[in-house]
């Protein structure tokens, strides 16, 4: 099978991978990644150009494809070059969501956020604890609500996991996550 995507993509893609790999499940910041990744069930989707209403119809066609493919668990929707904004990224994230409302997939899917200026209401924008949701790119993540509610009743301590990477986030401090996610980020 021939692969499409340019060089650009596949770099964009391996940086994500890198990462998913480094950061999320190096930190365990989702206990439930690895188990994901490693069993080849995490679809990595670039989008390049900066056509919205296009990336919103993504959205859903992905949600279709994973309707169709039980050996696909999750999706992560990557932005190559565009959504930089953090509040663009926000403003866009919410008319996925209201999307998802519209087409009856709120109950069936989830969204998760990522991005590379991700801060968290109330926080300060130089706050580490920001660093368990920057990503080298902006990010949405498609999540199963079944396959989430499964792991979070398997998972005895779920409630404490935000609290937990917030710590582990801090304790690390700023200097320590800008260097690895620039790290992740150079040329490989």
């Amino acid at each position: 099978m021939h692969d499409e995507r340019s060089p650009d993509q596949k770099l964009i893609e391996q940086q994500t991978r890198h990462w998913l790999k480094d950061i999320v499940i190096g930190h365990d910041f989702c206990p439930f990644a690895k188990r994901e990744l490693l069993a080849n069930r995490v679809r990595f989707c670039v989008l390049s150009g900066n056509a919205k209403a296009k990336f919103l119809e993504q959205i859903i066609d992905e949600m279709l494809l994973l309707e169709q493919r039980a050996d696909i668990e999750t999706t992560l929707l990557i932005f190559a070059d565009s959504l930089r904004g953090f509040n663009e990224y926000l403003d866009f994230l919410e008319l996925a969501q209201t999307l998802m409302e519209e087409q009856s997939m709120e109950g069936i899917y989830q969204l998760a956020s990522f991005h590379p200026a991700y801060q968290f209401a109330d926080s300060a924008y130089d706050d580490p604890a920001n660093f368990t949701n920057r990503s080298p790119y902006p990010i949405i993540h498609i999540l199963r609500e079944a396959s989430v509610e499964r792991a979070v009743q398997n998972y005895p301590y779920i409630d404490a996991v935000p609290q937990r990477n917030i710590e582990l986030a801090r304790a690390k401090g700023m200097p320590y996550w800008e260097e690895l996610l620039s790290r992740i980020t150079a040329d490989e």
